[in-house]
C-alpha cells in the first residue's frame, strides 16, 4: 500500500503542492533519517519526494484518537507500516524503539523526528535520545535532513494547502561507533546533540537547548 499511496494515490498531489527540491542523496542499505519537524505535511513530503521506503514513528493518538482527519491520517499510518510511540512516560517508548531495531535489521530505513514533536514556533529544539539509543547498538548510520519550506504548503491557522516549494537537504551519515558505550545515557545525549547540530547547519534554525513545554505545544495547535 506505502508504493500506490505514493506513486498513485497521495503521492503527486503532494509532490504538486510542495514541489520539492532533494539536495544530496540517501546512502543504501539500512539507516536512520533524522529530520527537524515544522508541519503536519513533512512526513508525507519525505515519503513522496524520497526513493526510500520510509517507516517513521507516529504519537500514538494518531492510531485511535475520534474525527474525520484523525481517521484518516490513522489509517494512512495503519496502511503504511508505520510504529505507534507514547510520548510521556519512563520506558513507554521502549516497544517503539525495539520496532525501530527490527525496521533496520530488516535493511530497511527507519525515519525520525529527533525534536519528538512538530516545532512550536519554527526553531530547532533539543533533540530526545532515542535516535541514538537505537543507532549505537547496531552501528546504524544516522543521516541527518533538513526539511525547509513546508510552512508554506501547510500554513498554520490556514485550512488546506498551498502550493509552494520544499527543500529537502540531505547531510553527510554519522556514524556513530560507540558500541562501547551504547547503554550509556551520557553518550546518547551527546551523539544526539552532535546529531541536532548537523540538522541546524541544513536548516539554519535557530537552536532552542530545551524540549518545548506543555503550554508551548499548546499554543501551536490552538494556532494550527
Amino acid at each position: 500500500m506505502y508504493w500506490i499511496l505514493k506513486w498513485v494515490l497521495l503521492g503527486p498531489a503532494v509532490r504538486w503542492f510542495a514541489r520539492p527540491v532533494v539536495v544530496g542523496t540517501l546512502p543504501d542499505g539500512p539507516f536512520v533519517l533524522a529530520a527537524n519537524h515544522l508541519t503536519e505535511i513533512d512526513s508525507l513530503v519525505l515519503c513522496a519526494a524520497l526513493p526510500r521506503r520510509l517507516t517513521f514513528v507516529a504519537k500514538s493518538e494518531y492510531f485511535d484518537r475520534g474525527g474525520a482527519g484523525a481517521w484518516l491520517y490513522g489509517t494512512l499510518c495503519r496502511w503504511t507500516g508505520q510504529i505507534p510511540i507514547e510520548r510521556e512516560g519512563s520506558g513507554r517508548a521502549d516497544a517503539a524503539l525495539d520496532a525501530a531495531t527490527a525496521i533496520l535489521s530488516r535493511g530497511r530505513v527507519w525515519a525520525i523526528y529527533p525534536e519528538g514533536t512538530r516545532s512550536p514556533d519554527g526553531r530547532l529544539w533539543r533533540g530526545r535520545t532515542g535516535v541514538m539509543r537505537v543507532a549505537l547498538p547496531g552501528d546504524y548510520p544516522v543521516v541527518p535532513v533538513g526539511i525547509v519550506g513546508t510552512e508554506s504548503v501547510n500554513r498554520s491557522g490556514v485550512r488546506g494547502w498551498r502550493r509552494g516549494r520544499v527543500e529537502i537537504r540531505i547531510g553527510a551519515p554519522l556514524s556513530p561507533t560507540q558500541r562501547s558505550h551504547s547503554a550509556d545515557p551520557v553518550t546518547w545525549r551527546r551523539t544526539t546533540d552532535e546529531l541536532m547540530a548537523a540538522i541546524q547547519t541544513l536548516t539554519g534554525q535557530e537552536y532552542v537547548n530545551r524540549h518545548p513545554s506543555a503550554s508551548e505545544r499548546a499554543q501551536r495547535d490552538t494556532a494550527a
